[in-house]
């Protein structure tokens, strides 16, 4: 390992660029010398049986363009970082630029940041100038997965209406995007087989009042209480405590179909939102939960 890390590999790379522009000079050189025969040479390629390419040298002004490009490449590489690991007079790196741009946006915009953080969430989704801030962090870094809408897709929460897998309270919200949420849901198809799963599907399905087959619900109505109400409760209504959702509305995170239903209870569900915490930081959040609380507020 220490063969990877050794100065070896910097005097190699740095060798290598200087050879190869100093060599394309020395070549340019060559080929621009002014030839001092007095019949010039062709290249022996003729067509349409007189027309010839001539060996000649470059104009001066085209050659003079590759020498620019050369000196140019020196100078580049004597300020900045290209050479092993020399970091150039300049002392530029891309990360120390990086770092300057976060340096000068945080003085620019932390103080409207932290004005808001200091303000009850439900205050600041009130404020339509706090909420449009929200809503431009949310189409950067939420509508990914949740749509620019906030209306969700399969396997991903519609955040405006009124139905939560983990609570729709302001501080709920916020703690969800700070640290985000894994919901797990385990297969069932080992415990009930194929028919069983049949069976729990079509008596979820009878809980929202969808079309379902009554015996088949009927009988796996014991199985549901018997395996499924840990989690969602014997009402069926959920428990936002462990992100479960409520199974008597009308509202599918991955589809309310009998198939899309028996293909959840059988291989189960991992649904994952990362957390912000370290990306956005706690004033950012701030924001961007109250934008989120009012989207659902008052439907």
């Amino acid at each position: 390992m220490s063969d990877f890390v050794s100065d070896f590999w910097s005097l190699w790379v740095a060798g290598i660029t200087l050879a190869s522009v100093l060599g394309c000079g020395l070549f340019l050189w060559a080929v621009s010398i002014k030839r001092t025969n007095a019949k010039v040479e062709t290249t022996g390629h003729k067509w349409d049986e007189t027309l010839e390419e001539w060996n000649n040298p470059m104009p001066a002004w085209w050659s003079w363009l590759f020498y620019i490009t050369v000196v140019f490449g020196l100078v580049y590489l004597s300020l900045f970082p290209g050479l092993g690991t020399f970091q150039g007079m300049l002392g530029w790196s891309s990360h120390g630029q990086y770092d300057d741009e976060m340096k000068v946006a945080k003085e620019t915009y932390d103080p409207i940041f932290n004005k808001y953080l200091k303000q009850d969430l439900k205050t600041v989704a009130a404020d339509p100038e706090a909420r449009a801030m929200g809503q431009r962090l949310f189409l950067t870094y939420c509508s990914q997965c949740h749509g620019s809408d906030a209306g969700g897709a399969r396997g991903f929460p519609n955040l405006a209406d009124k139905d939560w897998l983990y609570g729709g309270a302001p501080e709920t919200i916020e703690a969800s995007i700070t640290g985000g949420r894994a919901g797990v849901m385990p297969p069932w198809a080992p415990v009930l087989g194929d028919q069983g799963v049949k069976e729990v599907a079509n008596y979820v399905l009878s809980l929202s009042g969808h079309k379902h087959d009554a015996n088949l619900a009927a009988a796996g109505k014991p199985k549901f209480e018997q395996n499924c109400v840990a989690c969602h409760m014997p009402t069926a209504t959920g428990n936002p405590a462990l992100g479960a959702p409520n199974l008597t509305d009308n509202v599918w995170l991955y589809g309310g179909t009998e198939a899309k239903v028996i293909e959840t209870i059988s291989k189960g569900r991992n649904g994952v939102m990362p957390s912000w915490k370290d990306f956005l930081g706690e004033a950012k959040i701030h924001l961007l939960a109250a934008y989120v609380y009012s989207l659902s507020e008052g439907k």
